[in-house]
């Protein structure tokens, strides 16, 4: 959490699913980076049934929210990628 909120611009956003667990955040370090903090629950479960049901049948392919791929060793370059718009989301591959 705090590499994603050191990491993120001033006016940022930083977006998080679930509950952090064993996550410490210093406020002044979170007040002065000027980064917007969100998060909250993902009610998945009601949507998961439905949503394999499709991916199962071949009706959408889950796979095209992935718009690069990369190995894992350009973990870096991918992150680059989405801060720069030239990537909505990253796939790594070992």
């Amino acid at each position: 959490m705090t590499q994603a909120i050191r990491s993120t611009r001033p006016g940022g956003h930083v977006g998080y699913v679930g509950v952090a667990h064993d996550v410490a955040l210093p406020g002044d370090e979170l007040f002065f980076s000027l980064v917007h903090l969100h998060g909250g629950p993902a009610p998945v479960r009601q949507y998961l049934p439905r949503l394999i049901e499709l991916i199962f049948n071949r009706e959408i392919d889950p796979g095209k929210v992935f718009d690069l791929t990369l190995p894992l060793d350009q973990a870096a370059e991918g992150y680059r990628a989405m801060d720069e718009r030239r990537a909505i989301k990253v796939l790594l591959r070992p």
